[in-house]
């Protein structure tokens, strides 16, 4: 189990509050969609709960079946998908997956094939990732974050750059692979988390 305790969390650039006041707790098993429109702070919040943004005010802490863990080896613990996180471009695909699992360890039962087959990729393996389109790069990126050994999994827009087929793909990882994690999607599109039971509105805490 564990769980990500925001205390008064507030975030500002210069002059401007993004939010503040922010009191909410994640825990393993659930599933939170961050709302808002363009803008609102959404991508804010997340880094600050991915620990790569510092809080302007208010406390965060991050626990383990109740033990306290330290904030900067946070990142071992979960998996992050963003518009502004970018893939290795010179790897292929077969060079990039081993790279990454240098870091992260596979979830059980899978290895290299198996992912590269779970993203439909097996034609692409040799391939370098710059010649990917926009779409392939997109699944790339999620079947890493899902097929990792994290306890969370953090996603900025999950279906940006994917069609009708890629947003049903994207939701089979979700009900595969994120039960048993916290699972927290930035989103303005309901096809996005709408399986979500938990929302954060970051206007509300304007």
């Amino acid at each position: 189990m564990m769980k990500v305790n925001l205390e008064h969390i507030g975030r500002r650039f210069n002059r401007e509050w993004i939010f503040r006041d922010v009191n909410y707790v994640f825990e393993t098993g659930g599933s939170y969609a961050i709302l808002g429109a363009n803008g609102a702070g959404k991508s804010t919040i997340l880094q600050v709960i991915s620990g790569s943004l510092s809080s302007s005010e208010g406390i965060i802490s991050y626990s383990k079946e109740g033990v306290f863990l330290n904030p900067e080896h946070v990142f071992e613990h979960l998996s992050i998908v963003a518009p502004y996180l970018e893939l290795i471009e010179e790897f292929t695909l077969r060079e990039l997956i081993d790279f990454h699992f240098q870091f992260k360890k596979y979830r059980p039962g899978l290895d290299r094939s198996q992912l590269i087959e779970l993203m439909d990729l097996k034609r692409s393996e040799h391939k370098a990732i710059k010649h990917f389109s926009s779409g392939m790069k997109q699944r790339v990126k999620l079947a890493l974050a899902f097929c990792s050994e994290t306890e969370m999994i953090l996603l900025d827009e999950p279906v940006s750059n994917l069609d009708q087929q890629g947003l049903e793909w994207y939701l089979s990882l979700v009900k595969e692979f994120s039960t048993d994690r916290i699972l927290i999607i930035c989103s303005n599109q309901i096809q996005e988390y709408s399986f979500c039971k938990n929302h954060l509105n970051v206007v509300d805490y304007k």
